[in-house]
């Protein structure tokens, strides 16, 4: 497990540069390779990725732990529901 300034995590999906949908799309897909209550840790550039994340942690179930802005990276820590 590494850990950052914002907590520990599973797994880092680096999605700058990417646009909507991408970066949910590809956390989607990291976050199948996370263990149950694991987290993944995500960085993006898509400022619609704010609303993208939140919503699709309402949706899947998944718990946004945190969302936060370091410099033009919005950084993400997501951890993995149950089934």
């Amino acid at each position: 497990m590494s850990s950052s300034s914002s907590g520990p995590h599973d797994a880092i999906l680096d999605a700058r540069g990417l646009m909507c949908p991408m970066p949910v799309l590809k956390a989607k897909k990291a976050l199948r390779e996370v263990t149950e209550g694991g987290v993944l840790k995500v960085l993006a550039t898509d400022p619609g990725s704010v609303a993208d994340m939140k919503s699709f942690c309402e949706m899947t179930g998944n718990r946004l732990i945190s969302s936060e802005k370091d410099g033009d990276v919005f950084v993400y820590h997501i951890e993995k529901a149950g089934a």
